[in-house]
């Protein structure tokens, strides 16, 4: 089981990052929201690998039987390690290859906010808005909330995946 967890969490670790770093490269001039989903895409992507790593140890080391438990351990296992790949990756892109990215995504916020919002509402989001940006220029909170949002999901692939593949 652990070559199985190390093996398929690396497939969805190197995945992850070539699939984030590709659209930086290649996608980097849509706008915020269109680059939002493609994360989220390649996030779900990336996670198919919980699916694969669990049918590869039911199948190839397990004599064709996995049981519930089994399953999620392992697709818990591979979605912490496609997670904190992606939590570091984050970091790096957000501390060296583009260390003005916060500040170029408060701008763009504001501005979308200025021609969407009524005045007296406009000054309570910009208030909200300073405070988030406080808390996501700690590298610390941006790790952990950018690998805890591709462990949920990861978990919710394990969860299905697990009900799909389980065998006695």
């Amino acid at each position: 089981m652990k070559k199985t967890v190390a093996r398929f969490g690396l497939y969805g670790a190197i995945t992850i990052s070539i699939l984030f770093l590709a659209s930086w490269f290649l996608l980097n001039d849509l706008s915020y929201s269109i680059q939002e989903v493609l994360g989220y895409v390649s996030m779900i992507l990336s996670l198919g690998f919980v699916y694969l790593g669990i049918k590869h140890f039911r199948d190839k080391e397990n004599q064709g039987k996995v049981s519930f438990k089994e399953a999620l351990i392992i697709g818990i296992l591979i979605s912490l390690i496609t997670a904190i790949a992606f939590g570091f990756l984050d970091i790096f892109y957000t501390e060296v290859l583009n260390p003005d990215f916060a500040t170029q995504y408060y701008d763009t916020a504001v501005e979308k906010m200025r021609t969407s919002l009524p005045a007296d509402e406009l000054e309570v989001k910009l208030a909200e808005l300073e405070s988030q940006r406080e808390m996501f220029s700690n590298p610390l909170f941006s790790f952990a909330l950018m690998a805890m949002t591709v462990f949920i999901i990861g978990f919710m692939i394990t969860l299905i995946s697990a009900l799909l593949l389980q065998r006695k």
